[in-house]
C-alpha cells in the first residue's frame, strides 16, 4: 500500500514537472515567434523592407546601434513612425483580447464566451459612432474618438452589472444574459445613430471602425494600452490563476476552498470591462480573438490558468499581427478592416468547436 502511494505521488510530481517543462518550451517558442513576426510585419507593405534592415533601424533608434546608417531616411520613417507603432499596438490588442477571453470563459463557465459577450464592444461602438457622426467628445481634440469609445464601454459594463445584480447575486448566468441583452440594445443604438445621421461618408467611417483597424496607432497611445494589457490583465490573471481554476469549476467548490465567487466575479468584470474599453477605443471592435485563442492555449499547455494566460497572450499577439499584415497587403493599396480577417480565421474554428462539443455531449 505504501509503495503504491509513493509511486502515485512520484507520478504526480513527474506529471507536474513535465507540464511545466512543456509550458516553458512553448513560452520560448512563442516569444521567438513573436519577435520574428514583428520584424516581418514591420517590413511588409507597399514598400518592402528586409527584416535585417528593420532590426537595424529599431536598434539604432533605441540604443544608437549600429552607429552608421545603411538605410534611407524614408525607410527609417516608415519603420519607426508608421509600422512599428502599428505592429506593437496589434501585439498589445491581440494579447489583451485573448486574455480577456480567458477570464470571461472562466468567469461565466462558458467555452463560447468572449469580450463581445458582455456587450462592452457594443457600448464602445455606440460611443465611437456618436463621436464620428455627431461630434461627441469634441472637447478631447484628437482623442475624441478613442475617449468616446472608452466611455461607451464603461457605460455598457456598468449597465450590465446593474442588470445582473438586480436579482441579488451576480451569477454566471445573470452576467451572460445581461451581456447579451445589453449588447443587442447597444447594437441597435449604433444602427439608429448611423441611420439618423444621414451622412454616407460618416456611415462608411463608422462601419470601418466597427470592423477594427490599427491605423490609429501612435506612440503616445501605446503606454496606456501596454499598462492595461501587461500589468492589469496578463500580470494579475497569472497571479490569480489558481482562483480562476476554482471559479471555472463552480461556485460551490469556490466557496468551499475559501474563494468568494461573487466578489471575485465582480472584480473580474470590472477589470475585463476597463481592459476591453481601452482596447476597443484604440483599435476598434475586433472579434473572434478572445474566443479562439484561449482554446488554442489550453490545447498547448492544459487547463491551469497560470499556464494558459501567458501562452494565450503570446498567441493572441501573433495572431492579430498576422491578421493585420493580411489586411494591409491582400488588396493593397486598399486596407481591409482587420475584423474581417479575424472573422474569416475564427469562424471555421468556431464550427469545429461546436461539432466537438456536440460530439462530447452526445
Amino acid at each position: 500500500m505504501a509503495a503504491a502511494t509513493l509511486s502515485a505521488a512520484r507520478d504526480d510530481l513527474l506529471g507536474v514537472a513535465s507540464q511545466r517543462r512543456r509550458t516553458g518550451i512553448w513560452l520560448v517558442v512563442l516569444t521567438v515567434g513573436l519577435v520574428a513576426t514583428a520584424l516581418v510585419a514591420v517590413g511588409s507593405g507597399a514598400i518592402g523592407i528586409a527584416p535585417t534592415t528593420v532590426a537595424a533601424i529599431i536598434g539604432h533608434q533605441l540604443v544608437g546601434l549600429p552607429g552608421e546608417a545603411t538605410w534611407s531616411l524614408p525607410q527609417q520613417a516608415i519603420v519607426w513612425q508608421v509600422r512599428l507603432p502599428r505592429v506593437l499596438l496589434g501585439m498589445l490588442v491581440g494579447a489583451g483580447l485573448a486574455v480577456c477571453g480567458v477570464a470571461l470563459q472562466a468567469m461565466v463557465r462558458n467555452v463560447l464566451a468572449d469580450p463581445y459577450l458582455l456587450g462592452i464592444n457594443s457600448g464602445a461602438s455606440s460611443g465611437a459612432a456618436a463621436a464620428i457622426l455627431f461630434g461627441a467628445g469634441a472637447g478631447f481634440g484628437q482623442y475624441a474618438l478613442s475617449t468616446s469609445a472608452f466611455l461607451g464601454a464603461l457605460a455598457a459594463s456598468l449597465l450590465v452589472f446593474l442588470v445582473a445584480r438586480s436579482g441579488g447575486r451576480v451569477t454566471s448566468i445573470r452576467l451572460l444574459l445581461s451581456g447579451v441583452a445589453v449588447g443587442y440594445a447597444l447594437y441597435a443604438t449604433t444602427s439608429f445613430l448611423i441611420f439618423a445621421s444621414g451622412s454616407a461618408e460618416g456611415a462608411r467611417s463608422v462601419m470601418f471602425w466597427l470592423l477594427g483597424s490599427l491605423g490609429l496607432a501612435r506612440w503616445d497611445a501605446l503606454l496606456a494600452v501596454a499598462a492595461v494589457v501587461l500589468v492589469g490583465m496578463t500580470g494579475y490573471l497569472t497571479i490569480v490563476g489558481r482562483r480562476l481554476d476554482v471559479l471555472a469549476i463552480g461556485d460551490e467548490t469556490a466557496q468551499t476552498l475559501g474563494v468568494s465567487p461573487d466578489r471575485f466575479r465582480l472584480r473580474l468584470l470590472v477589470l475585463v470591462s476597463l481592459s476591453v474599453g481601452v482596447l476597443v477605443s484604440a483599435a476598434g471592435s475586433i472579434g473572434f480573438v478572445g474566443l479562439v485563442v484561449p482554446h488554442l492555449a489550453r490545447r498547448l499547455v492544459g487547463a491551469p490558468h497560470v499556464r494558459v494566460v501567458p501562452v494565450a497572450a503570446l498567441l493572441g499577439a501573433i495572431l492579430l499581427v498576422w491578421a493585420d499584415v493580411l489586411a494591409r497587403v491582400l488588396l493593397a493599396p486598399q486596407e481591409i478592416p482587420i475584423g474581417i480577417i479575424t472573422a474569416l480565421l475564427g469562424a471555421p474554428f468556431l464550427l469545429v468547436l461546436i461539432r466537438r462539443l456536440h460530439a462530447t455531449s452526445g
